[in-house]
């Protein structure tokens, strides 16, 4: 029986009941896969496909189910798995009238319409169903579906397509043969593009990916069975077709069905190890491939071994390169925020540090003054205390920003720690800098005041014990009641 079909999920039930539909669900189809067996075994094949049949039926059944009890926001997603299942039970039934009802061959006719009809449905299914879930987004997951898609789609290539181009004769059938191998590329694209989504890996999601697989995977296998002559041949045929739609309902009725369509947030990883195995054994399934041939004395299929290989190495070197820039764009953030003040986005203590000793070595050059500030809150613990911590913050960067504002553009604004600031001014004298300081005074947010300290450099002493005068003066500005600004000592009188 040539077949095919697709699954989704969502749910109404509480979980105990949508896990006994689950589990009946299984052991009911479980039994109608071993009554096919018999019957065609025993009573022929019309009986037999009767069995076969109804697993087609119970997985129209739970999809549809769960297509009419989702949210509207995922409703089209189960309908089109519902009815891209439809078209396959159609096909199913059509064959099984024309091969053992009026004994006519099933192929090419009428029954290849349904069967090609689900490609596009199922499709379209997990298209809406990666985009519903979302995950890992652009350039990365169109990268690894595309491997993943390279590298099944020459195993499509070999098991069915070649197969079907040596053995038909011109005409209609051999059209409607590699119809087949085309339709199981498109879904083989699309649920690699679901899978490079990435998200929460449900069971569910696991069941509609396995079907999915599965019914690649039974075109395969009929391709190499289905018309070799003999029941046994074509039972086996049979098989995997039906453990795929076993997957696909069970996919629907399973509890975490519901969850399936809800938007995944991306990979923690750049490259998780999951996907990074995936994309390992997609990109040997060329050289695996040639391998195989030759271990079976088969004809080689040289070109197209050689054609995907060099698309898998393409791609695959256009991802580790899309991966490097990520990396080194983590390394470019991660150096700007150890060198920022992720309150109140100023540079912190080693980026004010670094600035002043190139304004230093700046200024030593040029033969021009510099002078650096050492500015402290006020009262700040207590401002915290009884306003919050909250209010505290907003205090900082409301200081921050009004600060900066006032200050030339050649100035460094650093926060040193906690309520602290450092200032580093090139060009400007000490009396310059308490100028520019009281400027400072009359921004404040929230009324509050400061206490400075600003030390003018002699050109000689390190940048170290400039900020350490500087700091004396602050606490000398502390110790005279606050709110003001004190000049250093000179460094020769420190």
């Amino acid at each position: 029986m040539r077949g095919r079909g697709g699954s989704g999920a969502h749910q109404a039930l509480p979980v105990h009941q949508a896990n006994r539909a689950h589990r009946a669900y299984l052991g009911v189809g479980v039994l109608l896969v071993v009554a096919h067996v018999l019957a065609q075994l025993a009573w022929g094949p019309l009986v037999g496909q009767l069995a076969y049949l109804t697993v087609d039926a119970t997985a129209v059944v739970a999809l549809g189910w769960r297509a009419a009890r989702s949210p509207r926001r995922a409703r089209s997603t189960w309908l089109l798995l519902a009815l891209g299942m439809l078209a396959t039970a159609v096909g199913d039934a059509t064959w099984t009238l024309l091969l053992t009802v009026l004994h006519r061959s099933p192929f090419p006719s009428v029954a290849d319409v349904a069967y090609l009809a689900q490609y596009p449905l199922l499709a379209a299914a997990l298209v809406v169903l990666a985009r519903r879930r979302g995950g890992l987004h652009g350039r990365e997951a169109h990268l690894d579906s595309a491997v993943l898609t390279v590298g099944l789609g020459l195993l499509v290539w070999v098991g069915v397509v070649r197969p079907a181009l040596a053995d038909a004769d011109p005409g209609l059938g051999t059209v409607v043969s590699l119809a087949y191998p085309v339709g199981d590329v498109l879904l083989l694209a699309t649920a690699a593009r679901l899978w490079a989504g990435g998200g929460r890996r449900s069971t569910s999601l696991r069941m509609l990916l396995g079907g999915l697989v599965a019914t690649l995977l039974s075109d395969v296998w009929f391709a190499q069975l289905g018309d070799s002559g003999g029941d046994v041949l074509a039972l086996a045929a049979s098989l995997p077709f039906l453990a795929a739609y076993l997957l696909l309902g069970a996919a629907a009725l399973h509890p975490d069905a519901a969850a399936l369509t809800d938007p995944q947030p991306p990979p923690a990883e750049p490259l998780p190890r999951r996907r990074l195995l995936a994309l390992t054994a997609a990109s040997l399934l060329s050289p695996v491939t040639l391998a195989v041939e030759l271990a079976l004395g088969r004809s080689l299929d040289g070109w197209a071994v050689a054609a995907s290989s060099a698309v898998l190495f393409l791609l695959v070197v256009a991802r580790m390169a899309g991966l490097l820039r990520r990396l080194q764009d983590q390394a470019v953030r991660l150096e700007r925020l150890s060198r920022t003040d992720a309150l109140t986005g100023l540079p912190n203590r080693r980026s004010g540090d670094a600035e002043l000793d190139r304004a230093l070595h700046a200024c030593r050059a040029a033969g021009a003054p510099l002078a650096v500030a050492m500015v402290d809150l006020d009262h700040f613990k207590q401002f915290n205390d009884s306003r919050g911590h909250q209010a505290g913050d907003r205090l900082l960067v409301g200081c921050a920003a009004a600060w900066r504002e006032q200050l030339p553009r050649s100035a460094t604004l650093a926060r040193y720690g906690g309520e602290e600031f450092l200032v580093v001014l090139p060009g400007r004298s000490a009396e310059q800098a308490v100028v520019l300081l009281g400027r400072l005074t009359r921004v404040t947010p929230e009324g509050r005041t400061f206490s400075a300290g600003a030390a003018e450099w002699d050109g000689r002493e390190l940048p170290e014990a400039l900020v350490d005068r500087a700091d004396q003066a602050l606490y000398a500005a502390k110790r005279a009641g606050r709110a003001r600004v004190e000049r250093a000592q000179p460094a020769t009188a420190a």
